[in-house]
Protein backbone atom coordinates (compact mmCIF):
# COMPACT_ATOMS: atom_id res chain seq x y z
CA UNK A 1 0.00 0.00 0.00
CA UNK A 2 2.74 2.19 0.04
CA UNK A 3 2.79 5.46 1.68
CA UNK A 4 -0.85 4.84 2.97
CA UNK A 5 -1.16 5.07 6.56
CA UNK A 6 0.25 2.27 8.66
CA UNK A 7 -1.69 1.40 11.58
CA UNK A 8 1.39 0.16 13.81
CA UNK A 9 3.30 3.08 12.90
CA UNK A 10 1.09 5.30 13.71
CA UNK A 11 -0.01 4.15 17.38
CA UNK A 12 3.56 4.74 18.11
CA UNK A 13 2.93 8.30 18.16
CA UNK A 14 -1.37 8.00 19.51
CA UNK A 15 -1.57 5.28 21.09
CA UNK A 16 -2.47 7.07 24.01
CA UNK A 17 -5.60 8.16 21.92
CA UNK A 18 -7.94 4.84 20.78
CA UNK A 19 -10.34 7.39 19.56
CA UNK A 20 -7.51 9.26 17.04
CA UNK A 21 -6.54 5.49 16.34
CA UNK A 22 -9.55 4.44 15.05
CA UNK A 23 -10.51 7.49 13.08
CA UNK A 24 -7.13 7.09 11.50
CA UNK A 25 -7.33 3.25 10.32
CA UNK A 26 -10.70 4.98 8.78
CA UNK A 27 -8.25 7.46 6.94
CA UNK A 28 -6.02 4.81 5.23
CA UNK A 29 -9.24 3.00 4.26
CA UNK A 30 -10.34 6.60 2.46
CA UNK A 31 -6.52 6.95 1.13
CA UNK A 32 -6.51 3.59 -0.39
CA UNK A 33 -10.10 4.19 -1.67
CA UNK A 34 -9.29 7.37 -3.25
CA UNK A 35 -6.22 5.95 -5.01
CA UNK A 36 -8.04 3.44 -6.33
CA UNK A 37 -10.72 5.35 -7.49
CA UNK A 38 -7.92 6.90 -9.75
CA UNK A 39 -7.64 10.08 -7.71
CA UNK A 40 -3.65 10.15 -6.91
CA UNK A 41 -3.16 12.03 -3.76
CA UNK A 42 0.90 11.51 -4.01
CA UNK A 43 2.72 14.41 -4.29
CA UNK A 44 3.22 13.73 -8.31
CA UNK A 45 -0.49 15.18 -8.40
CA UNK A 46 -0.65 18.67 -7.30
CA UNK A 47 -3.64 19.44 -4.73
CA UNK A 48 -6.26 21.45 -6.07
CA UNK A 49 -6.39 23.47 -2.92
CA UNK A 50 -4.66 24.47 0.58
CA UNK A 51 -7.13 21.63 2.47
CA UNK A 52 -6.68 18.80 -0.05
CA UNK A 53 -2.55 19.54 0.45
CA UNK A 54 -3.56 18.17 3.85
CA UNK A 55 -5.21 15.43 3.01
CA UNK A 56 -2.68 14.30 0.12
CA UNK A 57 0.23 14.74 2.91
CA UNK A 58 -1.67 12.41 5.30
CA UNK A 59 -1.35 9.67 2.43
CA UNK A 60 1.79 10.48 1.60
CA UNK A 61 4.09 11.14 4.53
CA UNK A 62 1.48 9.43 7.31
CA UNK A 63 3.76 8.77 10.31
CA UNK A 64 6.25 11.42 9.06
CA UNK A 65 6.52 14.78 11.84
CA UNK A 66 4.60 17.69 10.37
CA UNK A 67 5.27 20.00 13.28
CA UNK A 68 7.23 20.18 16.23
CA UNK A 69 6.16 22.33 19.66
CA UNK A 70 7.65 22.44 23.05
CA UNK A 71 8.14 18.90 22.95
CA UNK A 72 5.14 17.64 21.40
CA UNK A 73 5.11 16.46 17.90
CA UNK A 74 2.40 15.91 15.27
CA UNK A 75 2.20 13.31 12.16
CA UNK A 76 1.26 14.42 9.60
CA UNK A 77 -1.66 11.36 9.52
CA UNK A 78 -2.80 13.15 13.12
CA UNK A 79 -2.59 16.58 11.66
CA UNK A 80 -4.64 15.80 9.12
CA UNK A 81 -7.37 14.12 11.63
CA UNK A 82 -6.87 17.34 14.06
CA UNK A 83 -7.81 19.53 11.02
CA UNK A 84 -10.71 17.73 10.63
CA UNK A 85 -12.11 17.70 13.84
CA UNK A 86 -10.75 22.34 13.65
CA UNK A 87 -13.41 22.29 10.58
CA UNK A 88 -16.35 20.68 12.25
CA UNK A 89 -15.98 22.12 15.15
CA UNK A 90 -16.08 25.47 13.79
CA UNK A 91 -19.35 23.99 11.20
CA UNK A 92 -20.96 23.50 14.99
CA UNK A 93 -20.51 26.78 16.30
CA UNK A 94 -22.51 27.53 12.99
CA UNK A 95 -18.91 29.23 11.51
CA UNK A 96 -20.11 29.63 7.54
CA UNK A 97 -18.09 29.17 4.46
CA UNK A 98 -16.03 33.00 3.87
CA UNK A 99 -16.35 34.01 7.14
CA UNK A 100 -13.61 35.17 9.27
CA UNK A 101 -12.03 33.99 12.51
CA UNK A 102 -9.35 35.63 14.73
CA UNK A 103 -6.25 34.32 16.24
CA UNK A 104 -4.46 36.46 19.12
CA UNK A 105 -1.58 34.48 20.20
CA UNK A 106 1.80 33.37 19.91
CA UNK A 107 3.58 30.83 17.39
CA UNK A 108 2.30 27.12 18.10
CA UNK A 109 1.29 24.21 16.65
CA UNK A 110 -2.49 24.48 17.84
CA UNK A 111 -2.41 27.74 15.40
CA UNK A 112 -1.41 25.75 12.01
CA UNK A 113 -3.96 23.37 13.15
CA UNK A 114 -6.64 25.79 13.24
CA UNK A 115 -5.26 27.71 10.35
CA UNK A 116 -5.45 24.42 8.07
CA UNK A 117 -8.79 23.50 10.09
CA UNK A 118 -10.46 26.63 8.77
CA UNK A 119 -9.85 25.95 5.54
CA UNK A 120 -11.27 22.91 5.80
CA UNK A 121 -14.46 23.91 6.58
CA UNK A 122 -13.84 27.22 4.19
CA UNK A 123 -13.63 29.62 6.86
CA UNK A 124 -10.78 32.07 6.59
CA UNK A 125 -8.07 32.35 9.26
CA UNK A 126 -7.07 35.87 10.76
CA UNK A 127 -4.41 36.22 12.98
CA UNK A 128 -4.32 39.70 14.81
CA UNK A 129 -0.31 41.07 15.35
CA UNK A 130 -0.19 40.15 18.82
CA UNK A 131 2.12 43.43 19.58
CA UNK A 132 -0.52 45.58 18.51
CA UNK A 133 -2.54 48.07 21.25
CA UNK A 134 -5.86 46.91 22.93
CA UNK A 135 -7.44 49.81 20.52
CA UNK A 136 -5.46 47.83 17.66
CA UNK A 137 -6.51 44.72 17.97
CA UNK A 138 -10.25 45.70 18.62
CA UNK A 139 -10.19 47.73 15.22
CA UNK A 140 -8.94 43.81 13.46
CA UNK A 141 -11.20 41.76 14.93
CA UNK A 142 -14.07 44.01 14.53
CA UNK A 143 -13.13 44.66 11.42
CA UNK A 144 -13.40 40.80 9.74
CA UNK A 145 -16.31 40.41 11.42
CA UNK A 146 -15.20 37.19 13.29
CA UNK A 147 -17.61 35.32 15.38
CA UNK A 148 -15.01 33.55 17.02
CA UNK A 149 -11.85 34.83 18.82
CA UNK A 150 -8.70 32.32 19.42
CA UNK A 151 -6.44 33.95 22.45
CA UNK A 152 -3.42 32.79 23.64
CA UNK A 153 -2.67 32.72 27.38
CA UNK A 154 -0.31 36.07 26.94
CA UNK A 155 -3.41 37.90 26.03
CA UNK A 156 -6.32 36.68 27.97
CA UNK A 157 -6.54 39.87 30.13
CA UNK A 158 -6.28 42.12 27.07
CA UNK A 159 -9.32 39.96 25.50
CA UNK A 160 -11.14 40.51 28.85
CA UNK A 161 -10.56 44.16 28.72
CA UNK A 162 -11.45 44.61 24.79
CA UNK A 163 -14.31 42.13 24.87
CA UNK A 164 -17.37 44.50 25.23
CA UNK A 165 -15.55 46.61 22.26
CA UNK A 166 -16.00 43.38 19.89
CA UNK A 167 -20.17 42.51 19.44
CA UNK A 168 -19.45 40.16 17.16
CA UNK A 169 -17.67 37.44 18.97
CA UNK A 170 -20.22 34.69 20.12
CA UNK A 171 -17.72 32.66 21.19
CA UNK A 172 -14.13 33.31 23.20
CA UNK A 173 -11.73 29.91 22.79
CA UNK A 174 -8.28 29.23 24.66
CA UNK A 175 -5.48 27.73 22.99
CA UNK A 176 -4.15 26.95 26.69
CA UNK A 177 -6.52 27.33 29.07
CA UNK A 178 -6.27 30.28 31.80
CA UNK A 179 -10.13 31.75 31.69
CA UNK A 180 -12.65 29.14 33.56
CA UNK A 181 -15.28 31.43 31.47
CA UNK A 182 -14.14 30.19 28.40
CA UNK A 183 -14.00 27.38 25.99
CA UNK A 184 -10.85 25.10 25.98
CA UNK A 185 -9.20 24.51 22.41
CA UNK A 186 -8.09 20.92 23.20
CA UNK A 187 -11.34 20.24 24.82
CA UNK A 188 -13.45 21.64 21.90
CA UNK A 189 -11.42 20.46 18.90
CA UNK A 190 -11.80 16.70 20.32
CA UNK A 191 -15.79 16.97 21.23
CA UNK A 192 -15.57 17.27 17.36
CA UNK A 193 -15.72 14.46 14.85
CA UNK A 194 -12.53 13.38 12.84
CA UNK A 195 -14.53 12.46 9.49
CA UNK A 196 -13.18 15.22 6.90
CA UNK A 197 -15.99 17.37 6.35
CA UNK A 198 -15.73 17.40 2.85
CA UNK A 199 -17.01 21.21 2.24
CA UNK A 200 -16.17 22.36 -1.23
CA UNK A 201 -13.89 24.70 -2.15
CA UNK A 202 -12.84 27.14 -4.89
CA UNK A 203 -8.99 27.87 -5.66
CA UNK A 204 -10.25 31.25 -5.61
CA UNK A 205 -11.68 31.13 -2.12
CA UNK A 206 -9.47 33.23 0.18
CA UNK A 207 -7.19 30.83 2.85
CA UNK A 208 -6.14 33.41 4.79
CA UNK A 209 -6.74 37.52 5.76
CA UNK A 210 -3.71 39.25 6.73
CA UNK A 211 -3.53 42.72 8.24
CA UNK A 212 -1.20 44.64 6.75
CA UNK A 213 -0.37 48.47 8.06
CA UNK A 214 -2.54 51.30 6.21
CA UNK A 215 -1.67 54.17 4.49
CA UNK A 216 -4.25 55.86 5.94
CA UNK A 217 -4.21 54.96 9.57
CA UNK A 218 -5.72 51.71 9.61
CA UNK A 219 -4.57 48.25 8.78
CA UNK A 220 -6.06 46.61 5.84
CA UNK A 221 -6.80 42.67 5.68
CA UNK A 222 -5.41 41.39 2.30
CA UNK A 223 -6.96 38.69 1.45
CA UNK A 224 -5.20 35.54 0.09
CA UNK A 225 -6.63 32.62 -1.85
CA UNK A 226 -5.48 28.70 -2.09
CA UNK A 227 -4.10 29.12 -6.24
CA UNK A 228 -2.01 32.36 -4.57
CA UNK A 229 -0.34 29.95 -2.04
CA UNK A 230 -0.51 27.13 -5.15
CA UNK A 231 1.00 29.56 -7.35
CA UNK A 232 4.20 29.83 -5.94
CA UNK A 233 4.77 26.03 -5.33
CA UNK A 234 2.98 24.85 -8.33
CA UNK A 235 4.87 27.55 -11.22
CA UNK A 236 7.14 25.92 -13.21
CA UNK A 237 8.76 22.48 -13.60
CA UNK A 238 10.95 20.99 -10.83
CA UNK A 239 13.95 21.02 -13.38
CA UNK A 240 13.17 25.07 -13.58
CA UNK A 241 13.76 25.36 -9.38
CA UNK A 242 16.62 26.40 -7.99
CA UNK A 243 18.28 24.40 -5.53
CA UNK A 244 17.86 26.71 -2.87
CA UNK A 245 14.02 26.51 -4.06
CA UNK A 246 14.06 22.82 -3.87
CA UNK A 247 12.48 20.66 -0.88
CA UNK A 248 13.46 17.28 0.70
CA UNK A 249 11.25 15.58 2.94
CA UNK A 250 14.44 15.26 5.01
CA UNK A 251 14.39 19.07 5.58
CA UNK A 252 13.50 20.68 8.89
CA UNK A 253 12.07 24.05 8.78
CA UNK A 254 12.19 26.42 11.34
CA UNK A 255 9.29 28.66 11.97
CA UNK A 256 11.02 31.65 13.97
CA UNK A 257 8.82 34.94 12.21
CA UNK A 258 5.57 35.64 14.01
CA UNK A 259 2.50 33.88 12.13
CA UNK A 260 0.85 37.65 11.67
CA UNK A 261 3.15 38.02 9.19
CA UNK A 262 3.66 36.11 5.78
CA UNK A 263 7.01 34.77 6.48
CA UNK A 264 5.50 33.13 9.39
CA UNK A 265 2.62 31.56 8.23
CA UNK A 266 3.56 31.31 4.68
CA UNK A 267 6.62 29.43 5.62
CA UNK A 268 4.88 27.29 8.00
CA UNK A 269 2.70 26.39 5.21
CA UNK A 270 5.46 25.80 2.51
CA UNK A 271 7.27 23.51 4.75
CA UNK A 272 3.33 21.51 5.24
CA UNK A 273 3.39 21.18 1.61
CA UNK A 274 6.50 19.61 1.13
CA UNK A 275 6.16 16.84 3.26
CA UNK A 276 9.06 18.74 5.63
CA UNK A 277 9.51 19.06 9.00
CA UNK A 278 8.23 22.35 10.52
CA UNK A 279 9.77 23.32 14.37
CA UNK A 280 7.77 25.88 15.39
CA UNK A 281 9.15 28.91 17.89
CA UNK A 282 6.42 30.59 20.22
CA UNK A 283 8.27 33.80 19.27
CA UNK A 284 11.74 34.94 18.48
CA UNK A 285 14.54 34.39 20.85
CA UNK A 286 17.87 34.23 19.28
CA UNK A 287 19.28 32.33 22.05
CA UNK A 288 16.44 29.27 21.29
CA UNK A 289 16.96 29.91 17.64
CA UNK A 290 20.55 28.46 18.56
CA UNK A 291 18.87 25.85 20.81
CA UNK A 292 17.16 24.66 17.75
CA UNK A 293 19.87 24.41 15.54
CA UNK A 294 21.44 22.07 18.29
CA UNK A 295 18.50 20.39 18.95
CA UNK A 296 16.15 19.78 15.80
CA UNK A 297 19.15 20.05 13.02
CA UNK A 298 17.78 23.01 11.22
CA UNK A 299 18.10 22.93 7.71
CA UNK A 300 16.23 25.75 6.38
CA UNK A 301 14.80 29.01 8.16
CA UNK A 302 13.79 32.47 6.85
CA UNK A 303 14.84 35.50 9.21
CA UNK A 304 14.16 39.33 9.45
CA UNK A 305 18.25 41.09 9.27
CA UNK A 306 16.97 42.22 12.79
CA UNK A 307 16.58 38.86 13.87
CA UNK A 308 19.72 37.85 12.30
CA UNK A 309 21.93 40.48 13.72
CA UNK A 310 20.33 39.27 17.14
CA UNK A 311 20.98 35.41 16.63
CA UNK A 312 25.15 35.99 15.38
CA UNK A 313 25.76 38.35 17.85
CA UNK A 314 24.99 35.67 20.55
CA UNK A 315 28.53 34.87 22.22
CA UNK A 316 27.74 30.69 21.90
CA UNK A 317 26.69 31.35 17.66
CA UNK A 318 30.32 31.14 16.72
CA UNK A 319 30.31 27.62 18.77
CA UNK A 320 27.17 26.13 17.53
CA UNK A 321 27.53 23.19 14.65
CA UNK A 322 25.33 24.73 11.78
CA UNK A 323 26.25 22.02 9.08
CA UNK A 324 22.78 20.74 8.56
CA UNK A 325 22.19 24.25 7.67
CA UNK A 326 21.57 24.49 3.81
CA UNK A 327 20.13 28.23 3.24
CA UNK A 328 18.92 31.05 5.44
CA UNK A 329 16.30 32.99 3.63
CA UNK A 330 16.14 36.73 4.48
CA UNK A 331 14.33 39.91 3.69
CA UNK A 332 11.49 42.13 4.82
CA UNK A 333 14.15 44.77 5.16
CA UNK A 334 17.18 45.88 3.69
CA UNK A 335 20.55 44.53 4.91
CA UNK A 336 23.55 46.23 5.81
CA UNK A 337 26.80 44.72 4.10
CA UNK A 338 28.88 44.31 7.14
CA UNK A 339 25.85 42.46 8.86
CA UNK A 340 25.13 40.03 5.84
CA UNK A 341 29.64 39.29 5.94
CA UNK A 342 29.27 38.85 9.26
CA UNK A 343 26.52 36.03 8.46
CA UNK A 344 27.93 34.40 5.91
CA UNK A 345 31.37 34.06 7.76
CA UNK A 346 29.56 32.49 10.83
CA UNK A 347 26.66 30.29 9.44
CA UNK A 348 28.56 29.08 6.32
CA UNK A 349 25.19 28.30 4.29
CA UNK A 350 24.04 29.30 1.28
CA UNK A 351 22.19 32.62 1.54
CA UNK A 352 19.07 34.29 -0.38
CA UNK A 353 17.70 37.45 -0.17
CA UNK A 354 13.93 38.03 -0.69
CA UNK A 355 12.22 40.38 -1.73
CA UNK A 356 8.12 40.34 -1.77
CA UNK A 357 5.23 41.52 0.16
CA UNK A 358 2.22 40.49 1.79
CA UNK A 359 -0.08 41.32 -0.90
CA UNK A 360 2.02 39.05 -3.31
CA UNK A 361 1.49 35.88 -0.92
CA UNK A 362 5.21 36.82 -0.01
CA UNK A 363 8.33 36.22 -1.99
CA UNK A 364 8.15 37.75 -5.67
CA UNK A 365 12.14 38.48 -6.71
CA UNK A 366 14.84 36.36 -4.72
CA UNK A 367 18.85 36.76 -5.03
CA UNK A 368 20.28 33.67 -4.95
CA UNK A 369 23.35 32.09 -3.05
CA UNK A 370 25.44 32.39 -6.11
CA UNK A 371 25.09 36.15 -6.02
CA UNK A 372 26.10 36.58 -2.85
CA UNK A 373 29.48 37.44 -3.56
CA UNK A 374 31.50 40.57 -1.99
CA UNK A 375 31.69 42.79 -4.81
CA UNK A 376 29.75 41.85 -7.10
CA UNK A 377 27.57 44.41 -8.76
CA UNK A 378 24.54 42.14 -8.57
CA UNK A 379 24.54 41.53 -5.28
CA UNK A 380 23.61 45.18 -4.51
CA UNK A 381 20.25 43.87 -6.10
CA UNK A 382 17.37 42.31 -4.98
CA UNK A 383 17.94 39.69 -7.41
CA UNK A 384 15.62 38.26 -10.48
CA UNK A 385 11.85 37.27 -10.25
CA UNK A 386 10.62 33.56 -9.95
CA UNK A 387 9.60 31.48 -12.25
CA UNK A 388 5.50 32.75 -13.05
CA UNK A 389 6.57 36.25 -11.94
CA UNK A 390 6.22 39.72 -13.87
CA UNK A 391 8.20 42.47 -12.39
CA UNK A 392 7.88 46.24 -14.35
CA UNK A 393 9.13 49.41 -13.30
CA UNK A 394 6.30 52.26 -13.76
CA UNK A 395 6.35 56.13 -14.64
CA UNK A 396 3.50 57.93 -12.95
CA UNK A 397 1.25 56.95 -15.99
CA UNK A 398 1.73 53.44 -15.56
CA UNK A 399 3.85 53.26 -18.63
CA UNK A 400 7.15 51.00 -18.64
CA UNK A 401 10.54 52.10 -18.14
CA UNK A 402 13.26 51.03 -20.06
CA UNK A 403 16.40 49.54 -17.56
CA UNK A 404 18.18 51.95 -15.11
CA UNK A 405 15.71 53.84 -15.10
CA UNK A 406 13.56 54.27 -11.84
CA UNK A 407 9.51 54.28 -11.33
CA UNK A 408 7.70 52.58 -9.14
CA UNK A 409 7.77 49.03 -9.12
CA UNK A 410 4.92 46.76 -9.96
CA UNK A 411 4.30 42.73 -10.32
CA UNK A 412 1.69 40.64 -12.12
CA UNK A 413 0.62 36.97 -11.17
CA UNK A 414 -1.12 34.28 -9.84
CA UNK A 415 -0.06 35.25 -6.91
CA UNK A 416 -0.96 39.07 -6.27
CA UNK A 417 -3.64 39.23 -3.50
CA UNK A 418 -7.64 38.49 -4.03
CA UNK A 419 -7.58 42.23 -2.62
CA UNK A 420 -8.21 44.26 0.65
CA UNK A 421 -11.06 43.20 2.71
CA UNK A 422 -14.30 45.56 2.30
CA UNK A 423 -11.76 48.04 0.71
CA UNK A 424 -12.81 48.28 -3.15
CA UNK A 425 -11.08 51.94 -3.56
CA UNK A 426 -7.89 51.33 -1.60
CA UNK A 427 -7.62 47.54 -4.15
CA UNK A 428 -8.46 49.21 -7.23
CA UNK A 429 -5.52 51.94 -6.39
CA UNK A 430 -3.14 48.62 -5.20
CA UNK A 431 -4.32 45.76 -8.33
CA UNK A 432 -5.05 47.73 -11.52
CA UNK A 433 -7.25 46.24 -13.67
CA UNK A 434 -4.60 45.20 -15.95
CA UNK A 435 -3.64 42.56 -13.37
CA UNK A 436 -0.02 44.60 -12.71
CA UNK A 437 0.14 45.17 -8.44
CA UNK A 438 1.55 48.55 -7.41
CA UNK A 439 4.32 47.52 -4.65
CA UNK A 440 4.72 51.72 -3.59
CA UNK A 441 8.36 50.81 -3.62
CA UNK A 442 10.62 52.62 -5.88
CA UNK A 443 13.55 50.82 -8.27
CA UNK A 444 14.94 50.16 -11.37
CA UNK A 445 16.26 47.28 -13.49
CA UNK A 446 19.18 46.04 -15.14
CA UNK A 447 19.43 44.52 -18.64
CA UNK A 448 19.48 41.22 -17.35
CA UNK A 449 15.99 41.46 -15.20
CA UNK A 450 17.83 42.15 -12.34
CA UNK A 451 16.03 44.22 -9.67
CA UNK A 452 17.25 47.54 -7.82
CA UNK A 453 15.07 48.65 -4.85
CA UNK A 454 15.60 52.62 -4.01
CA UNK A 455 13.61 55.02 -2.24
CA UNK A 456 10.00 54.45 -0.99
CA UNK A 457 7.58 56.27 -3.14
CA UNK A 458 4.90 55.88 -0.33
CA UNK A 459 6.19 57.05 3.48
CA UNK A 460 6.40 53.79 5.11
CA UNK A 461 8.77 52.71 7.70
CA UNK A 462 10.16 50.08 8.56
CA UNK A 463 11.41 48.82 11.67
CA UNK A 464 12.73 45.63 12.16
CA UNK A 465 10.72 43.82 9.67
CA UNK A 466 7.59 45.70 10.85
CA UNK A 467 5.98 48.27 8.13
CA UNK A 468 5.12 51.52 9.48
CA UNK A 469 2.75 54.22 8.14
CA UNK A 470 3.47 57.44 9.48
CA UNK A 471 -0.37 58.21 9.59
CA UNK A 472 -1.38 55.46 12.09
CA UNK A 473 1.53 56.80 14.33
CA UNK A 474 0.52 60.91 13.36
CA UNK A 475 -3.25 60.33 14.37
CA UNK A 476 -2.09 58.91 17.21
CA UNK A 477 0.33 61.65 18.54
CA UNK A 478 -2.51 64.00 17.46
CA UNK A 479 -4.96 62.27 20.08
CA UNK A 480 -2.71 63.98 22.49
CA UNK A 481 -4.67 67.25 24.33
CA UNK A 482 -1.76 69.78 23.77
CA UNK A 483 -0.58 68.55 20.26
CA UNK A 484 -1.30 70.80 17.28
CA UNK A 485 0.34 69.15 14.87
CA UNK A 486 2.64 66.50 14.17
CA UNK A 487 4.58 64.49 11.13
CA UNK A 488 6.02 61.09 11.60
CA UNK A 489 9.36 60.06 9.78
CA UNK A 490 11.90 57.16 9.71
CA UNK A 491 15.95 58.01 10.56
CA UNK A 492 19.13 55.30 10.70
CA UNK A 493 18.93 52.92 13.30
CA UNK A 494 21.88 50.11 13.51
CA UNK A 495 19.83 47.38 15.28
CA UNK A 496 16.28 48.02 13.83
CA UNK A 497 16.96 49.42 10.21
CA UNK A 498 15.00 52.86 11.15
CA UNK A 499 13.44 53.96 14.21
CA UNK A 500 10.51 56.35 14.04
CA UNK A 501 10.99 59.93 15.05
CA UNK A 502 8.23 62.52 15.51
CA UNK A 503 8.76 66.00 15.24
CA UNK A 504 5.78 67.68 16.87
CA UNK A 505 4.06 71.45 17.36
CA UNK A 506 2.42 72.26 20.39
CA UNK A 507 -0.48 74.03 20.97
CA UNK A 508 0.09 77.74 22.01
CA UNK A 509 0.64 77.69 25.98
CA UNK A 510 0.94 73.78 25.74
CA UNK A 511 4.28 72.27 26.97
CA UNK A 512 4.80 68.17 26.75
CA UNK A 513 8.15 66.33 26.99
CA UNK A 514 9.16 63.54 24.58
CA UNK A 515 8.41 61.23 27.61
CA UNK A 516 4.91 62.31 27.92
CA UNK A 517 4.38 62.33 24.02
CA UNK A 518 6.09 58.69 23.79
CA UNK A 519 4.41 57.01 26.58
CA UNK A 520 0.66 58.70 25.07
CA UNK A 521 1.29 56.78 22.11
CA UNK A 522 2.28 53.57 23.88
CA UNK A 523 -1.46 53.38 24.89
CA UNK A 524 -2.84 53.80 21.73
CA UNK A 525 0.01 51.90 18.84
CA UNK A 526 2.24 48.81 19.00
CA UNK A 527 5.11 49.34 20.82
CA UNK A 528 7.33 49.16 17.44
CA UNK A 529 5.05 51.95 16.11
CA UNK A 530 6.03 54.00 18.97
CA UNK A 531 8.57 57.19 18.51
CA UNK A 532 11.63 56.69 19.57
CA UNK A 533 12.34 59.67 19.77
CA UNK A 534 10.71 63.33 19.46
CA UNK A 535 11.42 67.04 18.06
CA UNK A 536 9.65 70.05 18.69
CA UNK A 537 9.13 72.45 16.19
CA UNK A 538 7.12 75.97 16.00
CA UNK A 539 5.87 74.40 12.63
CA UNK A 540 6.05 72.23 9.85
CA UNK A 541 7.77 72.98 6.92
CA UNK A 542 4.84 72.56 3.94
CA UNK A 543 4.50 73.15 0.20
CA UNK A 544 2.06 75.50 -1.08
CA UNK A 545 -0.40 73.38 -1.39
CA UNK A 546 0.15 72.73 1.96
CA UNK A 547 1.71 69.45 1.84
CA UNK A 548 4.28 68.44 4.68
CA UNK A 549 7.56 68.10 3.36
CA UNK A 550 8.68 64.95 5.24
CA UNK A 551 11.72 65.17 2.82
CA UNK A 552 12.99 68.48 4.18
CA UNK A 553 12.71 66.46 7.98
CA UNK A 554 14.28 63.23 6.88
CA UNK A 555 17.19 64.84 4.72
CA UNK A 556 19.72 65.73 7.49
CA UNK A 557 19.60 62.05 9.52
CA UNK A 558 20.47 60.35 5.97
CA UNK A 559 23.21 62.61 5.10
CA UNK A 560 25.99 60.59 3.61
CA UNK A 561 23.90 57.40 3.47
CA UNK A 562 23.48 55.38 -0.35
CA UNK A 563 19.89 55.43 0.15
CA UNK A 564 17.00 57.01 2.05
CA UNK A 565 15.71 53.58 3.79
CA UNK A 566 18.41 50.97 5.72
Amino acid sequence: MGPCVRRDDVLKHCGRDPVLSLLLDVAKLRVTKTRRYGRDMSTSQQPADLADMVRSRAGTRGNAIAYEFEGRQTTFAEFDVKTNRVANALIALGVKPGERIAYLGKNSDIYFELLMGAMKANVVMAPVNWRLAGPEVAFIVGDCRAPVLFVGPEFITQVRNIKPQLPDIRHVITTEGGAPEWQDFTAWRDAASGDDPKVPISPKDIAIQLYTSGTTGKPKGAMLSHANFLNLVQTGSEAEKPDWNKWSTDDVSLVAMPIFHIGGSGWGVMGLYHGARGVIAREFDPTKVLDFFEQSGITKLFMVPAAMQFVVRQPRAREVDFSRLKYMLYGASPIPAALLKECIEVFKCGFVQMYGMTETTGTIVALPPEDHVEGLERMRSAGKALPGIEIAILDPDGKRLPPREVGEIATRSGSNMAGYWNLPEATAKTLGADGWLRTGGAGDRDADGGLYTRDRIKDMIISGGENIYPAEVESALCDHPDVAEAAVIGIPDDKWGEAVKAIVVMKPGKQATATDIINFTRERIAGFKTPKSVDFLEALPRNPSGKILRRNLRDPYWAGKDRQVN
